[in-house]
Parts: structure tokens; C-alpha cells; sequence
């Protein structure tokens, strides 16, 4: 038995690629899935067809990670229907050829990728709480990726809107940097209460991720070449299938891994203080929005 057998797990990004493999595989093993996604159509799509694969047919969510207002509804859907929540997969994720921004005004990608869950996941941190005391724990899985090493620099404390310089994968590669500073801020505050939260790495994966829809007609042409060379879906989300699952992670908090192994980030992403600092600043531009709101 798994440490998903009958519990509830909920998946963003859970239309296409790892995240639907991910709700799959956890479906499989006995998992009440909830997939968040962002189009109903597309969402019942995937439901009809991981029905068609496990017998279980998932519970659907609409989540629209580049809206507050989404996010909050999407929260409050699935706790008035459930009180624990045993798995996160914060799956969900994009990379844009242009800079777009959110409906608060934020920039899309850093929006998405990072603020975004960053809201959700504490929204529902009170069901996952619960779920650990009741039943002895629950697991939070941030997927992030390698792609992390590629900013250098770390994150432009003075631009993390990119709005002086935007450049499509260097924006990316923060916005999944910032992934993990979230997840060592996250595990910090989780210790003592039998949630725990891991990152990972699910490889370069042939999904729909860089379609053209997102990045642009030569990004996307790259990414077509190289795909016969790439992880399947399936194979990408064996890392995400074994955080939330495995008996061997039971109690591991606040680590990085790729490949179902211990993995560590870039020797920037361990500093805690600059997760810190990260997370100050998130809890600030949330505050900002519910200010702005009440004003």
C-alpha cells in the first residue's frame, strides 16, 4: 500500500503532460485526484481519459493561477467539499516568449510559476495540517526543475517583474529558482506539524509545456527537434509519483530531487536567507492585492 492508498491528493496542472501522468499513476494506486486546471473542456478530457486508464474517474477544479481571485475560489471549492488535503503537486507551470502580466499586474511567469502557489499552497495549508494529525502525515511536492542553475545570479531583487530586461528562459530559470527558495522557506514553518514539502527536477520532458502557444514559433520549432532525445511524460513524472507516494520520503523535508533521488540545487539556491527574504516579499505582494482590494 502507498502512502496515497484512499487519500486525497490534488494536482495543478493536471490537464496534460506530467501533471495528468502524475494524477494518473496516483489514481492507480487508490488516490481520491482532484486535477486543478485551468480549461473545463480540457479538463474533462483528461478526466475521461485517466477514467479510461484506472477506472477512477478524478474530481475536476477550476484554477486560474494568474488571478487572486481564481486561486481563492478554487480554495474555497475544494474545502467546502473536503477537510484534509493528504498531497499538493504544485505541477503547474509556463514559459512566455513576451512578457505578459497576471490579473493583478504581476509578471506572468514569476506569477504563475511561483506567486501563484504561493497562495494556493497556504490557502490550504489548515487541510493539509489536518490530514497529517489525523492521519500521521502529508506531503507537499513543488515541481521546479534543473533549468534553476541557469540564473546565475539568482533572482533581480530590484526587477523580479522583469520589467527592465525580459528574456524568455532567463525569467523561467528564476521563476523555478524561486520554486525551491519556496519550498526550504515552506519546510521551515512546516517542521513539527507531519506536513512536509520536497522540490524536484522531473527532467527535460517531451510534453506541450514550450508550445507555441507560450513561447513563440522558433522556441517551439527548437523544442519539436529535440523531442525524439526527451523524457516521455510518464517518465517525467516519476519523480513527482514518488515524493507524493513513496514510503521511503516519509518525514524527508525541505530537499531537492531529480530522478527519485536526493539532488542538491545550486550551492545560491541553499541560502536560506535569501528564501527568506523571497518569502517576505511574496507574503507583501499578496497583501498588496487584498489592500488594493479593500480600499
Amino acid at each position: 500500500m502507498t502512502a496515497t492508498s484512499n487519500k486525497v491528493v490534488l494536482v495543478t496542472g493536471a490537464n496534460s503532460g506530467i501533471g495528468k501522468e502524475t494524477a494518473a499513476a496516483l489514481a492507480k494506486e487508490g488516490a481520491h485526484v482532484v486535477l486543478a486546471i485551468r480549461n473545463r473542456a480540457k479538463g474533462e478530457a483528461a478526466a475521461d481519459e485517466i477514467e479510461s486508464r484506472t477506472g477512477v474517474r478524478p474530481e475536476l477544479l477550476t484554477l486560474d493561477l494568474a488571478s487572486f481571485g481564481s486561486i481563492r475560489e478554487a480554495a474555497a471549492t475544494f474545502l467546502a467539499h473536503h477537510d484534509k488535503l493528504h498531497v499538493l503537486v504544485n505541477n503547474a507551470g509556463l514559459v512566455l516568449d513576451s512578457r505578459t502580466t497576471t490579473v493583478e499586474g504581476f509578471e506572468t511567469t514569476f506569477g504563475v510559476n511561483h506567486l501563484g502557489h504561493f497562495l494556493f499552497t497556504r490557502l490550504l495549508l489548515g487541510a493539509l495540517k489536518k490530514a497529517a494529525k489525523e492521519d500521521r502525515e502529508a506531503r507537499i511536492v513543488n515541481v521546479s526543475s534543473d533549468a534553476h542553475r541557469w540564473a546565475r545570479r539568482g533572482l533581480d531583487w530590484d526587477d523580479l517583474q522583469s520589467e527592465k530586461k525580459y528574456a524568455s528562459f532567463d525569467v523561467y530559470a528564476k521563476s523555478k529558482l524561486a520554486n525551491i527558495y519556496f519550498t526550504r522557506a515552506l519546510a521551515r514553518r512546516l517542521e513539527a506539524t507531519g506536513v512536509t514539502v520536497n522540490a524536484l527536477h522531473p527532467g527535460v520532458v517531451a510534453t506541450e509545456f514550450a508550445s507555441s502557444d507560450d513561447v513563440g514559433f522558433f522556441t517551439s520549432f527548437g523544442f519539436k527537434l529535440v523531442r525524439p532525445f526527451l523524457k516521455t511524460s510518464a517518465q517525467g513524472a516519476a519523480t513527482s509519483i514518488f515524493l507524493a507516494s513513496s514510503p521511503e520520503v516519509r518525514g524527508v523535508n525541505g530537499k531537492y530531487f531529480a530522478d527519485a533521488k536526493l539532488k542538491h540545487p545550486m550551492r545560491l539556491a541553499q541560502d536560506d536567507a535569501l528564501a527568506e527574504r523571497l518569502w517576505t516579499i511574496s507574503e507583501a505582494m499578496v497583501a498588496s492585492v487584498e489592500t488594493s482590494a479593500a480600499a
